[in-house]
């Protein structure tokens, strides 16, 4: 229950800092919004083309915007030793790396959800017919997504390239999850009955986030004294 609290104040701690600087909102945000009105331009918004890539176009800008996300999650925490301090006070390493990953995931949700939006307006898609489901997956995917950048952010926090180095390691690792998140978002774009195959791509969201969160929460120590 202490580690609960305790990651929830770290998330309410780096929300509250982004909210003053707005440095990696802003970032993303403007990413994403500029990626999606290129390809708007690339594609006919009213071709049948756009529901089967749109999944994978959603999904490719949320995992490039989130890593602006995640290369500030622990970099703000360099100057003055606060890492340091951090990891000198009382605050178990599960908890501040689980506290780093709920605020990426909401920090992403919003960029998400702002991303939907415009992907919507520009692309002339109907996403809301199906808005409940739409939001498990993005949240399941998300979740995913935020936890291993979480993991790799403070690992690759004291290099000197860490900018180029988190992408590289981590978007290896997220294929099976943005495969199953590309399929089921693009089944709900396109408003189409479920098959079985496809609980099966619910299920790899699923079993991804509970294993590499268990896998975190359980090797924190190491992680973060690298």
């Amino acid at each position: 229950m202490k580690t609960v609290k305790h990651a929830l104040l770290i998330a309410r701690k780096d929300l509250a800092l982004e909210l003053r600087t707005k440095e990696s909102l802003n970032a993303a945000g403007a990413f994403a919004i500029v990626i999606l009105l290129l390809f708007s331009f690339a594609f006919d918004p009213d071709s049948e083309m756009v529901k089967e890539i749109g999944g994978g176009l959603l999904w490719l800008v949320f995992a490039f915007a989130g890593a602006l996300v995640f290369n500030r999650s622990f970099a703000r925490e360099l100057p003055n030793d606060c890492l340091d301090t951090l990891l000198a006070s009382p605050l178990s390493p599960a908890s501040l790396l689980t506290g780093k990953a709920l605020a990426n995931f909401l920090m992403l949700l919003a960029m998400e959800l702002i991303s939907i939006v415009i992907f919507g307006i520009f692309f002339n898609v109907n996403w809301t017919h199906r808005f409940g489901e739409l939001s498990l997956v993005f949240a399941l995917g998300t979740w995913g997504i935020s936890m291993l950048g979480a993991v790799f952010g403070a690992l690759t926090v004291n290099l000197r390239l860490r900018e180029l180095m988190l992408p590289i390691i981590i978007y290896p690792l997220l294929i099976p999850l943005l495969i199953a998140a590309i399929e089921l978002t693009k089944l709900l774009l396109s408003n189409q009955a479920p098959t079985p195959s496809d609980f099966l791509w619910a299920k790899i969201l699923v079993v991804f986030d509970l294993v590499f969160t268990a896998l975190a929460i359980m090797l924190a120590d190491t992680i973060l004294v690298n």
